[in-house]
């Protein structure tokens, strides 16, 4: 296992690296890997909010100034 200082101790490009290395990993476990049951819930939630003209879209600058 890696040790979280090993972690803190890269750079931000070996740091992507690194997540883009798990995410390959975890491609290839497929099946394996299971989504937990509430997932299905909000997916869901979301679809009627789409479908139903309620959903609210903004763009990533949007989220930056309502965040702060």
């Amino acid at each position: 296992m890696i040790d979280t200082s090993d972690i803190n101790r890269l750079t931000v490009e070996d740091k992507m690296i690194l997540i883009e290395q798990i995410w390959s990993s975890l491609k290839q476990e497929g099946d394996a890997l299971v989504s937990p049951s509430w997932h299905e819930d909000v997916l869901t939630e979301r679809r009627k909010k789409i479908e139903s003209g309620e959903a609210r879209y903004l763009t990533l600058d949007q989220l930056r100034v309502q965040r702060q």
